[in-house]
């Protein structure tokens, strides 16, 4: 390889021990486990919906009609169950991928009743590189069974690569994020602040009309277009930067810092809680683990 080449890969695929993934995979599988089980009566209630609601989107499109609301909720607790056998790494290479179809097919269901969210694409695609790859080589069921401990001493570029491509799919959200933003119809002059003036305006007379709570400061903040102008162009900002975060590591906790700060506003101004992003769970590929090499 020429040095630059040998240098990009040092940067993106650094030869690193098992526990650099791992601890990963701990803290997405641990955030999985308690999210979706504080959701299962909301997906229940969903599977035992009108079928003439369900629109199959993603890979629930090979279905005419919805699945008997019976063996919809098995398949949602079976997605629970590969979840907690791919976090703790009991078999990984068979319940890493069980658990990335099965997460992705349950939510794919969720999303065929009527409303596509996407608050949970970030997690999702973390949690498929994580089934995917081997990062359940360390602290895990199958490393105490196999190597009698819980940390295997050894380095290898395909650990420090894991850590990247999470990183990978939680910038990629982003970006596509402010590209969406900038591909409106209002173009560029998103960043203005109009356009989030409005729709901050519209979810807070959402929550008066059906019962919610409208955060204290939108109302001041609604009168200060000056305070919009600066919100979007900084929210902008930091979508479309969000793929300079792969470049250095200190430019990737910067990024952090910024995208919690940004779900931390939304959190005070419209009272929408990205939980995911909020526990810092979704950046921990950016604080790296373990020793590693660097060839």
């Amino acid at each position: 390889m020429t040095p630059l080449l040998e240098r990009v890969v040092d940067k993106l695929r650094p030869a690193a021990t098992p526990a650099r993934p791992a601890v990963i995979r701990l803290g997405v599988g641990a955030f999985s486990a308690w999210n979706n089980h504080r959701r299962r009566g909301i997906f229940r209630g969903l599977h035992h919906q009108d079928p003439a609601r369900f629109r199959p989107v993603g890979p629930v499109k090979i279905l005419r009609r919805p699945l008997p609301p019976k063996f919809a909720d098995l398949l949602f607790d079976a997605a629970q169950l590969a979840n907690a056998a791919a976090t703790l790494g009991i078999a990984h290479r068979v319940s890493g991928p069980l658990n990335s179809a099965l997460q992705l097919w349950t939510l794919s269901y969720r999303n065929s009743w009527g409303m596509i969210y996407h608050n949970d694409n970030m997690l999702l695609l973390q949690q498929m590189v994580l089934g995917l790859s081997r990062s359940g080589d360390a602290l895990s069921v199958d490393s105490v069974i196999r190597e009698k401990t819980l940390l295997p001493e050894r380095y290898e570029r395909t650990y420090g690569g894991i850590p990247t491509a999470v990183n990978i799919a939680a910038v990629t959200v982003y970006l596509i994020s402010g590209v969406a933003k900038v591909r409106s119809p209002l173009g560029w002059s998103w960043a203005g602040g109009t356009a989030l003036r409005e729709q901050i305006a519209a979810d807070s007379i959402r929550k008066e009309v059906f019962g919610g709570k409208v955060p204290a400061t939108t109302g001041a903040l609604y009168r200060s277009n000056l305070s919009f102008g600066v919100l979007a162009g900084t929210a902008l900002a930091v979508e479309l930067g969000a793929p300079l975060a792969l470049i250095d590591r200190r430019l990737g906790q910067g990024f952090v810092i910024a995208a919690w700060g940004m779900h931390a506003g939304i959190r005070v101004i419209m009272g929408i809680k990205f939980k995911y992003n909020l526990s810092g769970i979704s950046y921990l590929g950016f604080f790296p683990v373990g020793a590693q090499l660097v060839r």
